[in-house]
């Protein structure tokens, strides 16, 4: 058979394999590679030499994708400092740190984080409302404290340790003040103090951002208060954070191969424990204190007889 009728190619290709060629002509190489191998490949035309001085104009004349339009942060945030503030990269950028700061952010694109059910929303608001009607828009004291007094929860993920070994250290911080448990658990040479000590900082973090809370000055001669162990201790800030309780909790336990002799396998059940951490500030801490004084002062005094008449009693023993 004909190659030059099985490739589908004109004769005039393989006129030299015809004759007795061994190798094939440049036409019909070119027309080969061309059409099995350089498929989708620039022409030669088009690639520039990197040693030519063209190679430096064609590489400036590449269009680059524009840069997405960075955030900043809202007016009234806590972190909103001019070191803080990002320049951005869209025609925003020449205006001015507070023309950026006036730009109100669109509600209808937040709606779906912010209220993400409306009806739900209205339904609670409907119930607050006939609450507040029913009391006659007095607060109980449990509303008032939540209120005015700022409070945090924080829950830690599960360590890969036992109730027996984190319940003293949960103890140890209770009622301190948020640095001193930190201290205390940054010099601690029990093993499970660096789980502790993480979670601290994470709890303080979080409620700094979340709760508002330790954000005061701290000036002044302060106040001195008694906590319920009977400790004295001198606040001059009443927005700082203390532990007010901490607990620990059992999680789920673990699956780890044991080998033992003679080829045997046992398996051992690795306990996960969690420390919850309540955090409160020194408003709550002076409030319970001038309570308990209160208390202490209302508290009538013992007498072991009262002084009053006898009566409805008889003259003479029943005996």
């Amino acid at each position: 058979m004909n190659i030059a009728n099985s490739l589908q190619l004109p004769a005039a290709t393989f006129k030299g394999h015809l004759h007795g060629a061994t190798t094939l002509s440049t036409p019909s190489r070119r027309t080969l590679f061309e059409k099995y191998w350089s498929r989708g490949k620039k022409p030669p035309s088009e690639i520039v030499d990197p040693t030519s001085p063209n190679f430096l104009k064609a590489k400036t004349a590449q269009t680059y994708q524009p840069q997405p339009q960075l955030g900043d942060l809202a007016p009234g945030s806590i972190f909103d400092s001019p070191d803080t503030r990002t320049p951005s990269t869209g025609p925003s950028s020449t205006k001015t740190p507070d023309a950026r700061r006036q730009l109100q952010r669109n509600p209808d694109a937040m709606a779906a984080v912010l209220d993400p059910t409306p009806s739900t929303r209205k339904r609670w608001q409907r119930k607050m409302v006939i609450r507040d009607i029913r009391s006659r828009h007095r607060l109980s004291k449990t509303r008032r404290i939540l209120r005015t007094e700022r409070s945090s929860v924080c829950k830690s993920h599960g360590a890969k340790t036992s109730v027996k070994k984190l319940g003293p250290l949960a103890r140890q911080i209770a009622g301190k003040p948020i640095e001193d448990a930190i201290v205390q658990m940054r010099f601690s040479k029990k093993k499970a103090a660096a789980v502790v000590l993480r979670h601290l900082e994470f709890a303080r973090d979080e409620a700094i951002v979340s709760r508002g809370m330790g954000l005061g000055a701290g000036e002044g001669e302060g106040v001195v208060v008694e906590d319920g162990k009977g400790k004295k201790r001198r606040v001059r800030d009443e927005t700082a954070m203390y532990v007010d309780q901490a607990w620990v909790g059992r999680g789920r336990y673990g699956r780890e191969p044991n080998p033992r002799a003679r080829g045997r396998m046992d398996v051992l059940r690795t306990p996960t424990t969690s420390i919850t951490v309540l955090l409160k500030e020194e408003k709550t801490r002076i409030r319970l204190a001038r309570e308990r004084e209160e208390k202490r002062l209302r508290k009538k005094v013992w007498v072991p007889l009262p002084d009053r008449p006898i009566t409805a009693q008889r003259q003479y023993p029943l005996w």
